[in-house]
């Protein structure tokens, strides 16, 4: 098996059956998305004892559940008696138990079997305990972020030892969104499905080549109708001359920063007209102050930090994106939405104009291009996708913590998460749930 990953996981180069082979995509799913830590749900979507939501684990189907002692589980949504589905709405609150539809085995949110319909049938020697749901065993939260995995070791070790250096990035994004964690919150999702591997969206996670070209009408449009200066404009060019730069932070996760571009003046002056914004700007200005209100303006703009957390969890700007593959050429890419807390209204109206601008205008580009790669993987006569930018060019270099940064437009996002992928897998299956 080694050997396998070897041959198709190159220096510079990976072959086109890491996308398009079944049996890839199903050993994906006991290692990649077993081996490793997964991101499952934002613990503002959970806010209240006995509230839940329905996740994808890889392909696993999972509950995410609060008990009323607020604690986390993470619960297989597989009925133990014929295998059903569960839990078939995707979220719910005052649920402290689950019933499965078909014969009405019926669940505590902790996983345990509560009543089993005229159990008396099964015979004296019948325990439904025996029949609890199953739990994935460890489930781990960092800073309002859930995350579980199947692995011993990994879980053993815990969140910070997966995340790295990817949990001082966390950080601050959390910081550029108000310094407090527990007031950032999941307002709406936007959902699409996109028919390619779900490795072709997380290339373009840290891809700081492609905005020129993949954006171009968008570039175009805003500069002819605003002017120069706009969002985005600074990928025009020599973009690898910029102070922009692109990094592996270890264990695949890695960060492509447009901070000191997009924030060397105001990143709110560089957004395109939002409906409403001059009534706004002139509200909260009256309101708060003209220096509050400018903070509140810069907030309510994009992070400028495109950070991804191996295998699908993306900071995009103010949103969260999430990848789920579905199968070996489908996949589904959710854009969620995030609003504070304890801020004023208008706030957040211009923090969901300024997320809806992107993901109305740019990811259409980006959705084609993944489903065009996906097309062209699968013609026999050309076998290799280069990963191979700024391999060679002696640009990279490496801090004391062993972090590479790179320029803003090397593959180096897709050099580290493959070496990531390959140890994973090439790993022992020891992921179990007993």
């Amino acid at each position: 098996m080694t050997k396998k990953f070897d041959d198709i996981v190159q220096a510079g180069r990976v072959h086109r059956t890491v996308y398009t082979d079944e049996d890839i995509f199903s050993r994906e799913q006991q290692t990649v998305f077993s081996e490793t830590w997964v991101y499952l749900a934002h613990a503002s979507e959970i806010p209240e004892p006995n509230s839940y939501v329905a996740r994808k684990m890889g392909l696993r189907s999972v509950i995410v559940t609060r008990d009323k002692t607020r604690e986390v589980h993470v619960l297989l949504n597989r009925c133990t008696h014929r295998g059903a589905t569960v839990c078939r709405e995707k979220k719910g609150d005052k649920t402290p138990f689950f019933t499965c539809p078909y014969h009405g085995w019926t669940f505590r949110n902790t996983g345990e079997c509560a009543a089993v319909p005229h159990e008396d049938a099964y015979g004296d020697g019948f325990n439904k305990q025996s029949f609890n749901l199953k739990k994935v065993p460890y489930v781990a939260e960092y800073r309002g972020f859930i995350f579980a995995t199947l692995n011993a070791d990994k879980g053993k070790k815990g969140i910070k030892h997966h995340l790295k250096s990817a949990a001082e990035r966390i950080d601050e994004w959390i910081e550029h969104n108000g310094g407090d964690h527990k007031a950032i919150r999941i307002s709406g999702a936007q959902q699409y499905s996109v028919h390619a591997n779900w490795k072709c969206l997380y290339d373009n996670a840290g891809d700081g080549y492609h905005p020129e070209f993949s954006h171009q009408s968008l570039l175009q449009m805003t500069q002819q109708r605003y002017g120069a200066g706009m969002d985005l404009d600074y990928f025009s060019g020599g973009i690898d001359a910029t102070p922009m730069y692109s990094q592996d932070l270890g264990n695949g996760h890695t960060f492509l920063d447009q901070r000191p571009c997009m924030y060397e003046a105001s990143a709110f002056d560089r957004q395109r007209p939002q409906p409403g914004r001059e009534a706004i700007v002139e509200q909260l200005s009256q309101e708060v102050g003209e220096q509050q209100a400018k903070e509140y303006f810069e907030m309510s703009t994009g992070a400028g930090m495109n950070l991804n957390i191996f295998p699908n969890l993306l900071f995009i700007g103010n949103q969260l994106q999430v990848i789920t593959p579905l199968a070996v050429g489908l996949s589904d890419m959710t854009w969620y939405s995030t609003t504070i807390d304890n801020v004023p209204a208008t706030v957040n109206t211009l923090r969901m104009r300024t997320q809806e601008d992107f993901t109305a205008f740019g990811e259409p580009d980006d959705t084609a291009n993944f489903e065009a790669c996906f097309k062209g993987m699968q013609e026999r006569e050309i076998d290799w996708i280069d990963i191979s930018r700024h391999l060679h060019t002696q640009v990279d270099r490496t801090d004391e913590n062993g972090i590479v940064t790179s320029v803003i437009s090397s593959d180096i996002h897709m050099r580290a998460y493959y070496a990531e992928w390959k140890k994973l897998m090439e790993s022992s299956d020891e992921s179990t749930l007993g």
